[in-house]
């Protein structure tokens, strides 16, 4: 982390208000949100080693939500992952796992879902190009499984179309293949489908779903599929120490964020959305435009240090923090942003943030 950067980040944490991203929480009122949902909800019972209490309840939600038979909850999605491919490959009898190049497991894991079950990982598409049904049939046969990953996050989450999407599902099971979906961001990309949740889950054989990014949980995942995976996918829960003691608290801040954030997800899209056609019509460059979900990337034509001093000098000026901070872009000469609507955003006026960013991108 170079010195401009960490000086972003030390301003950002003085700031008193937020633009993108759940709202901020200390550890004292994060908790006792969660205390005062477990009693609205009604939890009386701790659950031990991820059975009874509130985890039985949020799988079963869960399950209900998405129309699958069967639900899991795992501490983490790199886990939850993990088990799913597993579970596939072994009753394939193959480690060939097709799966995108920009896909968080390849690009955020330090390599450890190949090298804890050695998965032989191929490229189902290459950079920010989505899986298409003729990368599938490129890889050719023996595939145990695809992973899609919807909304691919580092593309700056771009969806496939709904008939592009059961087209390439389809053909898989046409070829025996299973279909995982990396569902991070399956709530946010409802509104986009504009499909039932479990409609949109039916293409996949299982799913895994996060609940501390649109959710605002504290931590925690679920997987999602028929009884005897999931049943398969809890003993390699337990193989990778994911029956912690106790996941109550986890647990009751998911079902708390199915309550208070999945409703309004239409609201985050339609704000990001928004705020993206007026930074377009301001000359500010927006991937995807329109977004396709409440996540999306902004680029400037600067170098990204110079982006984040005036970001800093912003938010010294405003005591708002309006953005992340700018990486460099694979386009030599700009910096790029990734930005996050959730209920932070909603009192603003899009214009006005519009006119923030605007600022800072341009100088």
């Amino acid at each position: 982390m170079n010195d401009v950067v960490e000086r972003f980040r030390e301003v950002a944490r003085q700031c008193e208000g937020d633009v993108f991203w759940t709202p901020r929480r200390t550890p004292v009122e994060a908790m006792s949100d969660v205390a005062r949902a477990a009693e609205e909800l009604g939890i009386e019972q701790w659950d031990v080693y991820a059975e009874r209490g509130a985890v039985a309840r949020l799988e079963e939600e869960v399950a209900a939500l998405l129309g699958k038979p069967a639900a899991a909850m795992f501490p983490s999605g790199v886990m939850a992952q993990q088990a799913a491919l597993r579970v596939h490959c072994d009753r394939a009898g193959s480690l060939r796992v097709g799966i995108p190049q920009l896909s968080h497991l390849l690009l955020h894991e330090d390599d450890g879902p190949r090298l804890l079950h050695g998965f032989r990982f191929e490229h189902l598409s290459t950079g920010r190009a989505l899986p298409t049904v003729e990368d599938l049939d490129r890889l050719g046969d023996g595939l145990a499984a695809v992973l899609l990953e919807l909304p691919l996050r580092d593309a700056g989450c771009p969806l496939p179309e709904w008939d592009d999407l059961t087209a390439f599902t389809t053909r898989a099971r046409a070829l025996g293949v299973a279909v995982h979906v990396d569902g991070a961001r399956i709530w946010e990309s409802q509104p986009f489908y504009d499909r039932p949740l479990d409609e949109i889950a039916g293409v996949a054989d299982s799913i895994y779903v996060s609940f501390y990014k649109g959710l605002g949980g504290l931590a925690g995942a679920c997987l999602a599929g028929d009884e005897d995976v999931v049943a398969e996918a809890r003993r390699w829960r337990k193989r990778m120490g994911g029956t912690l003691f106790h996941l109550t608290p986890y647990a009751v801040a998911a079902l708390a964020g199915l309550r208070e954030h999945l409703p309004r997800m239409g609201e985050y899209v339609a704000w990001g959305r928004a705020l993206a056609e007026h930074l377009v019509a301001a000359g500010v460059r927006v991937n995807p435009s329109p977004p396709h979900t409440n996540t999306f990337e902004l680029f400037a034509d600067s170098e990204a240090d110079a982006v984040n001093e005036r970001a800093v000098a912003f938010m010294e000026r405003t005591r708002i923090q309006p953005c992340g901070a700018w990486r460099t872009a694979d386009v030599p000469g700009w910096a790029a942003c990734e930005v996050a609507v959730h209920a932070s955003a909603l009192p603003r006026e899009p214009a006005k943030v519009s006119s923030w960013l605007s600022e800072i991108v341009g100088g």
